[in-house]
C-alpha cells in the first residue's frame, strides 16, 4: 500500500472521532463540544498531544444519560 492511499472506516465504528466527525456524527456544534471537552472531568475526551478526540462509546453512553447539554 502506498502513502497516498487510506482506508475509509465509517464513523460509527470508529473507536475514537476528531471534532469534526463527532459534529457529523452527533449535530452538536463544535463551540459545544469544545466547551464539553474542556472540562477537566470530561470522561470522553482523548488526548493526543494538542488534539482532542473523543472517545465515541463513552460519548454515545454520556449523551444517552444526559438531559439537555
Amino acid at each position: 500500500m502506498s502513502n497516498s492511499e487510506k482506508y475509509y472506516v465509517p464513523i460509527w465504528h470508529k473507536l475514537n472521532l476528531t471534532i469534526e466527525e463527532a459534529i457529523a456524527y452527533t449535530g452538536i456544534g463544535r463551540a459545544k463540544l469544545y466547551e464539553m471537552t474542556s472540562e477537566e472531568d470530561c470522561p470522553f475526551v482523548l488526548w493526543v498531544g494538542n488534539r482532542r478526540l473523543i472517545k465515541r462509546e463513552v460519548f454515545d453512553k454520556y449523551i444517552a444519560k444526559m438531559y439537555s447539554i
